[in-house]
């Protein structure tokens, strides 16, 4: 069984937001690799201050391939876990036939499914920020306790926001609207197992969103599975009881990856 974790984060997040499961999954023995996306690897506060020009042009052909050549570069087929926009990623690098058993966390839609009212009510002020399409976009701490994290405490919420939420690229939601560069084939029956999970109470990818995603699958012979977890939001990676998340989704990977 593969040993070696590639962590996958979402728009608006660096590595940080894996914190906690690197060391968790590390005390049980696997070495857990979680990269940035390119041009994000730097601090947080720098991030804020000053994203780098190139980002406003990374999207989802971008990152595929990045974490493409990021995974074909190790010694092993590792196991894939993406979240958000990660989530999606990892379903495409699963297509593509990398990775022994991939986890997709609460991921954004791939072409063919359609983004659901909470979602789309949370990317809507990228997409109408004028430019979006070619600029890097911030997120106010307004939105992000309302998409992420609203059964947190107030203090909980600055706290995460301050440590966690960086500039992402405009382009990402325009290509989640059009379909273009997210494309996954359904049908594939040679890719390895791919668990989804969907949080009741996610607000930046609506749970009936993530349960048509899972059910897009249906008609592939690969192992696909549905795994939810009740109360959750989207912040499930990092929010209080993150451990349980944590061990049900390497739980399965253990039982799963090839």
């Amino acid at each position: 069984m593969a040993r070696t974790i590639v962590l996958i984060h979402g728009a608006w997040m660096t590595p940080l937001c894996w914190d906690g499961f690197v060391r968790r999954y590390e005390a049980r023995g696997y070495r857990c690799i979680a990269p940035a996306w390119p041009y994000d690897d730097r601090p947080v506060p720098e991030l804020r201050r000053s994203p780098a020009p190139e980002l406003a042009r990374v999207g989802f052909g971008e990152l595929t391939d990045h974490y493409a050549r990021i995974i074909e570069a190790l010694p092993e087929p590792p196991i894939i876990i993406g979240h958000s926009m990660g989530g999606l990623v990892a379903q495409q690098l699963l297509d593509r036939g990398l990775g022994t058993a991939g986890v997709a966390i609460d991921p954004a839609p791939p072409r063919g499914v359609l983004a659901g009212p909470r979602a789309t009510w949370s990317g809507l002020p990228t997409v109408l920020a004028w430019g979006s399409w070619r600029k890097v976009r911030p997120m106010s701490f307004r939105r992000f306790a309302w998409s992420f994290c609203h059964t947190l405490e107030a203090d909980e919420q600055v706290a995460a926001y301050q440590r966690q939420v960086v500039p992402t690229p405009g382009r990402l939601y325009w290509q989640l609207l059009f379909g273009r560069d997210t494309k996954v084939d359904f049908r594939n029956g040679k890719r390895a197992p791919l668990l989804i999970t969907v949080a009741s109470r996610d607000r930046a990818v609506d749970a009936s969103t993530i349960r048509s995603n899972y059910r897009k699958y249906r008609h592939s012979p690969a192992v696909t599975e549905l795994l939810e977890f009740p109360d959750r939001t989207h912040w499930l990676i990092a929010a209080p009881g993150w451990e349980e998340v944590a061990d049900a989704i390497l739980d399965w990977v253990a039982k799963r990856s090839r």
